[in-house]
């Protein structure tokens, strides 16, 4: 492949890019200010304040991709195009509680900070990049 063929898919991909990190970055707030709340000031067990957390970063999640950076590029429409992405944060959900679950039982850092870092920070890294693949792949899929 050449240079100039990179470089034009690389400029293609730019503002989709820039619209999902948007997009994630307001979610991902919402998930740590949502989980620290409950998890520090509520003194919620760590696992439940990670689900509600995470509900409530979807529905961030969901509105700013759906009116943001895929807002024309949906093949699918209305409850199929929800139950895709909910099944998707789903999956990555479950992959920050995977972290939370290892770092607080398995390993033994029980420290809210810990759990902080593990399901906000570690967990949400692996989680992002399985989003990021799913939701341009199979969510907001381009028009044939």
């Amino acid at each position: 492949m050449s240079e100039t063929t990179t470089l034009g898919r690389v400029r293609c991909l730019l503002p989709e890019v820039l619209g999902f990190a948007v997009a994630g970055a307001l979610a991902y707030a919402t998930d740590l200010l949502v989980f620290a709340s409950l998890r520090i000031s509520q003194h919620w067990p760590p696992v439940e304040a990670k689900i509600v957390s995470a509900a409530a970063a979807c529905l961030v999640a969901y509105l700013g991709n759906r009116f943001g950076p895929y807002r024309n590029r949906s093949r699918h429409r209305g409850a199929r195009t929800v139950a895709l992405f909910c099944a998707l944060q789903l999956a990555a959900a479950l992959v920050q509680v995977a972290c939370l679950l290892t770092s607080h039982y398995l390993l033994g850092y029980t420290s809210a900070r810990a759990d902080l870092w593990a399901g906000g920070v570690i967990g949400m890294t692996f989680a992002t990049a399985l989003r990021f693949w799913g939701t341009r792949s199979l969510v907001f899929q381009r028009s044939p």
